[in-house]
């Protein structure tokens, strides 16, 4: 690690030498939304895989890998993700020097979307793909965190008969998965979290709708998860305060072990497609806030309202050496974004 901190330190200077308006890294290779994103390394090696491109049509959707080294701030391509076609909305996570990719959703050329069980195993150092025992649920835009670098936590998203409240749990140890406590609120996807220690936040995401309205609505939730200490199986699930903010879809989500914290930015107040168009028909615009779930203090911490760059289905706030980061996704007129962003800090 310690070859790493003059570089990193070095790249740190840099990002705040471009000032508070201008805070980011270099950009992706290619633009992407509706992207998997995991870490590796302590965060100094980023990964983005897969997403809908700029075009956001279904032969847009690629199956590329990049990956920022923040110890040299360059980009990388690693191996694609093997299949014939991308997906979007999978989840991503790293764990035992791997990456771990699940689920996602195909597109035909009719607009029509399929969910699918894979799992794919990323190896960094030789450079390859294995595959992974399938989901016992199928879903698409789950949250997905870690525990003891070990247990994998796949929670809610949208299978073939629609969103649920599964928890999943692979353990990359045995390539086996467990079903846990499920959260006790509503069915949805597109909803956001982390992990962080033995703790699980998540909140919102997107429900059924009504009959005669539009196919599905916002869900205002946000539950606390307490894993046992014996049973990564066993969650102790209770119901938090409202958070900041009105986004309810597509909020990117992250925790962090080492500010105890579950760090949430951007979204809409509506779910969307994964070309940005509300279910309900109406222009969906991307909140600019930023806040945090404090497992130390047991609240709720507004850390912008008026955040840099905010972003919309970039699938997961990374925590890096530099502080939370977010890859790719849609900015605030909908367009699919390269960019590499840090998010504020208290």
């Amino acid at each position: 690690m310690r070859k790493f901190l003059i570089p990193v330190f070095l790249l740190l200077c840099s990002a705040l030498a471009l000032g508070q308006d201008e805070k980011k890294l270099p950009p992706m290779p290619a633009a992407v939304s509706g992207n998997a994103v995991a870490s590796l390394k302590d965060g100094l090696e980023l990964y983005s895989m897969m997403g809908v491109g700029p075009r956001k049509t279904w032969d847009d959707v690629t199956n590329q890998v990049y990956i920022l080294h923040l110890a040299s701030g360059k980009w990388s391509e690693g191996r694609t993700v093997p299949g014939v076609v991308g997906r979007v909305g999978a989840s991503a996570a790293g764990a035992k020097g791997l990456i771990v990719l699940m689920g996602g959703y195909v597109i035909d050329a009719q607009g029509n979307e399929l969910t699918l069980p894979d799992v794919n195993v990323y190896q960094p150092t030789a450079h390859k793909w294995s595959r992974g025992k399938d989901m016992p649920v199928a879903v698409d835009t789950a949250v997905a965190g870690v525990t003891h670098d070990r247990f994998i936590y796949l929670i809610g998203g949208r299978s073939p008969q629609g969103p649920v409240n599964a928890v999943q749990v692979y353990d990359v140890e045995r390539d086996e998965w467990t079903q846990a406590t499920p959260f006790p609120g509503t069915p949805v996807f597109g909803l956001a979290g982390g992990v962080a220690g033995d703790n699980i936040v998540v909140i919102d995401g997107a429900q059924k709708g009504a009959q005669g309205g539009p196919r599905y609505s916002a869900c205002e939730q946000a539950w606390l998860g307490k894993i046992d200490h014996k049973d990564p199986n066993k969650i102790e699930w209770s119901k938090l305060p409202p958070h900041p903010g009105t986004a309810r879809f597509g909020v990117a989500g992250g925790g962090s072990d080492r500010e105890h914290k579950i760090v949430f930015s951007g979204g809409t107040s509506a779910p969307h497609d994964y070309k940005g168009a509300a279910y309900d028909g109406k222009p969906s615009e991307v909140s600019e806030y930023t806040f945090a779930y404090d497992l130390h203090r047991h609240k709720w911490d507004t850390i912008s309202a008026t955040t840099y760059d905010p972003r919309a289905d970039s699938r997961g706030v990374l925590a890096t050496p530099l502080g939370p980061l977010v890859l790719g996704g849609m900015v605030k007129n909908l367009a699919v974004t390269a960019r590499a962003t840090l998010l504020p800090q208290k």
